[in-house]
Order: C-alpha cells, then structure tokens, then sequence
C-alpha cells in the first residue's frame, strides 16, 4: 500500500516538474538592429600617396540581445560587409569581423585593399554599400543588419606583384609541355583584360605547370606560394619565384591570373 501511495505521488508532481523546466529554458526575445554611420558620405578619390592618412571610420550600435532571463552578456560579433550590389548578394563581396568593438577606423590603403577584393576597374569611381552584421556565436546565430551606406569611391591600382608585360603557362599539364620556347607565343600566351588580370582558356591535365611572363626564358617565373604541388587545384595563391602548380583533373580551362591580388582561379568550361 505504501509503494502504490508512492507512485501516485511521483505520478501527481510530474506535470509540476515539467513546467518547471519549461520555465527554466533561456529562449532569445531579440534584439534591435545596428545602426551605422560613417565620418563622411562625400565621393571619395583614394591616393596612394596618401596611404598612410585616414580615409573612413565607421561606427555603430549594439543591437543588445535580450534573452528570458535578461540582456545577454555573450560576445556579439560584428561583420563589416562591401558590395557593389544594394543587397550585399554578389559572390566577391567582402566580409571582416570583429568581437564586441563597436568601430572601424580604415587607412587608405587598407580602404583600397578591402574593395580591391570586388574586383573592379581601378581609377573611376564605383557606388560601394556598407553595412553591419551583428551575430552571436561561432554559428553565426540570430544576424541582425544595419543599414546601408552608399558611398561613391575611386580606388587605385595597387598591385601585390609587379605585372609583367606578357603572360604564359608552361608544363607538363599544358599541350606544350615543358618546352619553354617560342611555341609559347601562339598556343599558351595570356589575353591581358586589364591594368592586372591575364585570361587563358587552355586544355590542362593532372600534371604540373607554371607561369611565366617571357617565353623562352627561366629567368623568372610565378609558382605556387606554398608547398610544391600542394596548391588548390581550383585556384591559389602565387609568387614570383613560386613551386610548381599541380594540375586539376583532365578537362579544358579558363585561369584567371590577377596580379593585384595574388590569386589565380581555374574554372572548367
């Protein structure tokens, strides 16, 4: 009789215990988006030989994340986000973190380097938007957005290598292989697109390769800025002087060569 009174008992309170941890669960109510602002909205000519000199300071709110049991106190992490597009849609757009600072002053040349990273003509002005993405978390949980700020900047050409003139891949995995000779001239030179970039569409297998900007001549050349034969095969980084790329899988090619960045990108077409 006594265990039966027992069972009862425990049975009547685990509804109280339920609610009880139902109570307890910490649940995020929200927060309120950032609001940013800059030191100047005037069109904005960067100069290189004003590297060193201040070009933009942003600053913004913080969007006070509220849990069940009160404001949160976890680290907020704020991204600057750069686009040419209004709805910060487009692949190259560039991102940089921060935990907790509520601000971001930018040299300028680190202004030019960031939008550098969209990939645009260099010398003219483009319409570049700005805003803020606070989130908690490594997961990036609960993003918030700021506003956007349009601002009407010329960069400058500031590339990470000396371009060269010319441009030409060579190795095992081109047609030519690694005869570095005239016959680089007419199958494996480089369309140059602008101030920086060198296109090829090129047939390629899964052997090595390099480039260089005078057919005929080792004197110099571009590799691979890491471990020989280590590289990404969809696209890296290079240096002058550099170990030898590993080809992709068999296919035909289109490699990008940007010497302002100092990446190069194979797409297969």
């Amino acid at each position: 009789m006594k265990t039966l009174c027992n069972l009862l008992i425990a049975v009547l309170l685990m509804p109280f215990s339920a609610c009880q941890k139902e109570e307890d669960r910490v649940t995020l109510k929200g927060g309120t988006n950032p609001v940013l602002t800059v030191s100047s909205m005037a069109d904005l000519t960067l100069n290189k030989n004003k590297a060193a000199h201040r070009a933009l300071q942003f600053q913004w709110t913080n969007p006070n994340y509220e849990f069940s049991h009160g404001r949160s106190t976890q680290d907020v992490k704020y991204t600057l986000q750069i686009d040419t597009v209004d709805a910060f849609s487009s692949s190259r757009k560039y991102e940089t973190s921060f935990s907790n600072s509520l601000s971001a002053e930018y040299s300028v040349k680190d202004l030019n380097s960031m939008l550098g990273v969209l990939d645009l003509k260099d010398g003219v002005p483009h319409l570049f938007n700005f805003r803020i993405k606070a989130s908690l978390g490594a997961a990036n949980a609960a993003p918030l957005y700021s506003n956007a700020l349009a601002i009407r900047i010329a960069p400058y050409t500031d590339a990470l290598y000396p371009v060269p003139d010319k441009l030409y891949i060579v190795g095992g995995a081109t047609p030519h292989g690694w005869g570095n000779d005239s016959g680089l001239e007419k199958a494996q030179q480089f369309a140059k697109i602008n101030a920086y970039t060198f296109v090829i569409n090129i047939a390629l297998t899964s052997d090595g390769y390099l480039f260089v900007p005078v057919a005929g001549s080792w004197d110099a050349k571009y590799g691979f800025a890491g471990e020989k034969g280590k590289n990404n095969t969809a696209g890296d980084s290079f240096k002058p002087g550099g170990e030898d790329f590993q080809g992709p899988a068999a296919g035909n090619y289109k490699i990008t060569v940007n010497f302002k960045t100092g990446k190069f990108l194979l797409e297969k077409i």
